[in-house]
């Protein structure tokens, strides 16, 4: 299981990683969609060659190929979104937020999965990016779904520990 080798790749002094790694995957209560939609999204999200690697494949496994492809979607719309609704927010000109953005988004409005599984992933997208109006318009979108903060909160955990994973392995990396 990748997993299991991606856990035994953390070094000790990141043992919280560990633990929290097998907990949100591992011990999530999500469904197996929600779970590995997210996980995809974030493992792409994370721009981690290696936690990409060894997560892509599990999730593959547990995905349909329509949820995969939305996954991975997501993943690639948000990483846009991200950086142009990020710098919008922070500009400090109001005037950007009046004009039209011009960006073509079409797969947010036809994911192909349902409309919550893909908001939840573009969601754990912009926890990674740190897009505060992203965040908030995705949070808002599914609890008008009727989606529980408690799966809300799920998708911003699991984008925390896959994004700590990353960046703690690959900071391994170039360290070696």
């Amino acid at each position: 299981m990748a997993l299991d080798e991606l856990k035994s790749a953390i070094p000790d002094y990141a043992k919280d990683l560990k633990l929290n790694l097998g907990s949100v995957i591992g011990n999530s209560d999500l469904p197996a969609q929600q779970l590995w939609g997210t996980v995809l999204a974030t493992a792409i999200a994370s721009r981690s060659p290696r936690v990409l690697r060894e997560l892509e494949p599990e999730a593959k496994a547990n995905l349909s190929a329509e949820a995969y492809t939305a996954a991975k979607s997501a993943a690639a719309i948000m990483s846009m979104n991200n950086v142009f609704y990020r710098t919008r927010h922070l500009l400090s000109d109001n005037e950007y937020g009046t004009m039209r953005a011009g960006l073509r988004m079409n797969v947010i409005g036809n994911p192909g999965v349902d409309k919550a599984d893909f908001e939840l992933w573009s969601f754990a997208v912009s926890a990674i990016n740190g897009c505060g109006m992203c965040l908030d318009s995705h949070e808002q979108v599914l609890r008008k779904a009727g989606v529980d903060r408690e799966v809300v909160q799920e998708a911003f955990k699991i984008a925390s520990v896959v994004q700590a994973v990353a960046v703690t392995l690959d900071a391994e990396a170039a360290l070696a």
